[in-house]
């Protein structure tokens, strides 16, 4: 019986018509199996969404298909012939492609040099000048907007997307793999995406988009398959004929509630308050300009913003990362300026940073280790010098079980974890030492519909517990969701608040008006 289905399978193969056919892949990791006989095809010129949960095994398919997995059973035909890649370079051969959500570029040196590298040709000497006007005429043919002789370092983050697609365009890829393509993206930025992708289609290009995000999966998507639990739930499904609840549900085998509901409730005292700071970035340049704000107890502020306008640098003074060069933060009634992120931790901050593989956890050690980092000193896991392996354990394991932690076991590394799985270890982490102020960064980035409703859950019940919460999000529609009061920052400065909701207003903050020249304005039309 298994000869005739697999001759059955073999046929069925042959017999497929796409550009890309995959049949009954499986592939196994220690403790998991990620893909359970999974089927997907890809049609000549279109966007065709990979959907799914993290963990569902979307990104293990696609690295199958790029040649960084080898599948342990099943099938790869691409143009009609069975193919076996053992490398990426393989599959570039084949004409596949593969942009991952975190970018392999070399920051130091230029675009050029990025495109080139790795190539046969040029081989001996390099006409830098001839290949910057082969790289910017191609840039231009497809609206990949970048200056050939940047160097990386230089680039914004939506930037060094396109020379990453210009690197699979130049080694002649006509099947695109985007891995989670908008999750560092900024809503302009995405827009710029979008409008890239369908121009490749409409020259022929085929291109695999994994997402989370369902909004954008409605948007540039002509076809959709869903994965759960590693398993196909539905395939190809055209978007015209389905519905964004309807994809929730295929994700998460329930019906997902997209905006949650929160309590009215009067906040309490002050707890956070931010007077006129200033600081600088990475580069020492100004990054923060004065900023002023407040954070009280059971209550929940947005700070809306295009990512970049010194959200990062916030955070990072008021947790103790990053020292202010004028101004105070003062948490709880006592001034913490500049002082270590030890003295936050002890008047009650806990912080999701934007960051979570390097700054947020320690990706080599093991769960029990991530998520014990701030109470190893205390009983009953700290006894003095050594920590209690066994209380230790016993605590990671409750975490894990309380906040739903998809893992072999607590003694697992971290770095083997989604993306999904990663933030919770984090969240289990900051949330479980009942936090006076929470420092909430980007927490629903990267994450599945089922993720995100889960985490937003947990921020509100953070605040109907009475801790003050500060939510650093670029997703307007979360902020709105959940927030009491919204600031904007653009440039480093607080452009103003808004507590009723205003998308209108928000939006021009954004853009860098003043709320004040915001109600002149108002009060002229009116007049």
């Amino acid at each position: 019986m298994e000869m005739v289905s697999t001759m059955d399978q073999e046929n069925e193969v042959r017999e497929c018509r796409n550009v890309v056919c995959m049949r009954g892949i499986v592939k196994h990791f220690p403790g998991v199996l990620a893909n359970d006989h999974v089927d997907f095809e890809l049609r000549e010129g279109e966007v065709h969404a990979l959907l799914g949960e993290n963990g569902a095994g979307k990104s293990t398919l696609m690295n199958i298909l790029a040649g960084l997995y080898r599948q342990d059973e099943g099938l790869i035909e691409v143009n009609g012939k069975e193919v076996k890649f053992n490398s990426p370079r393989d599959a570039i051969a084949a004409g596949i492609g593969m942009v991952h959500q975190h970018f392999m570029l070399v920051p130091s040196q230029s675009v050029t040099e990025n495109i080139l590298l790795g190539l046969s040709e040029p081989r001996f000497r390099l006409n830098l000048p001839h290949y910057d006007a082969v790289v910017a005429q191609m840039a231009e043919e497809y609206g990949l907007h970048v200056d050939p002789r940047a160097k990386i370092w230089q680039l914004s983050v939506g930037e060094q997307q396109r020379v990453e697609l210009l690197k699979m365009l130049y080694r002649g890829a006509e099947i695109l793999i985007m891995d989670e393509p908008t999750a560092v993206l900024a809503p302009s930025e995405i827009d710029d995406l979008f409008v890239t992708l369908r121009a490749m289609t409409q020259k022929g290009k085929s291109i695999t988009f994994i997402s989370h995000k369902l909004h954008e999966v409605m948007a540039i998507s002509n076809r959709v398959t869903v994965l759960r639990k590693g398993k196909v739930t539905s395939s190809g499904i055209n978007i015209a004929d389905t519905s964004r609840a309807g994809l929730a549900n295929l994700m998460v085998g329930r019906e997902v509630v997209f905006r949650v509901d929160k309590n009215e409730q009067e906040p309490g005292d002050v707890i956070l308050s931010v007077d006129n700071i200033h600081a600088e970035n990475n580069k020492g340049l100004k990054a923060l300009n004065g900023i002023t704000l407040n954070v009280r107890a059971g209550e929940i502020v947005g700070l809306a913003g295009v990512a970049g306008n010194g959200q990062r640098e916030l955070a990072d003074v008021i947790t103790g990362l990053r020292k202010a060069s004028e101004g105070q933060v003062i948490i709880g009634g006592e001034d913490i300026t500049n002082l270590s992120p030890k003295a936050g931790i002890r008047k009650g901050v806990s912080h999701i940073p934007e960051d979570r593989t390097h700054v947020g956890t320690a990706p080599n050690l093991s769960v029990t280790d991530n998520v014990i980092m701030k109470n190893y000193t205390e009983e009953p896991i700290g006894k003095g010098w050594m920590v209690n392996d066994t209380a230790a354990t016993k605590y990671a394991r409750e975490l894990k079980k309380a906040f739903d932690i998809i893992v072999p076991n607590v003694h697992t590394s971290v770095r083997l974890l989604s993306g999904g799985n990663l933030q919770k270890v984090i969240l289990a982490r900051e949330i479980s030492k009942k936090p006076e102020l929470l420092i909430a960064m980007q927490p629903t980035r990267g994450l599945d519909v089922g993720a995100i409703e889960g985490v937003q859950r947990l921020l509100l019940l953070q605040r109907e517990a009475g801790s003050a919460v500060l939510l650093v999000s670029e997703e307007l529609e979360e902020l709105l969701s959940l927030s009491d009061r919204i600031y904007v920052i653009y440039e480093g400065e607080i452009m103003g608040e808004v507590a009723d909701g205003d998308i209108e207003k928000i939006g021009l903050m954004m853009t860098g008006m003043q709320m004040e020249d915001i109600r002149l304005q108002g009060e002229k039309s009116n007049e």
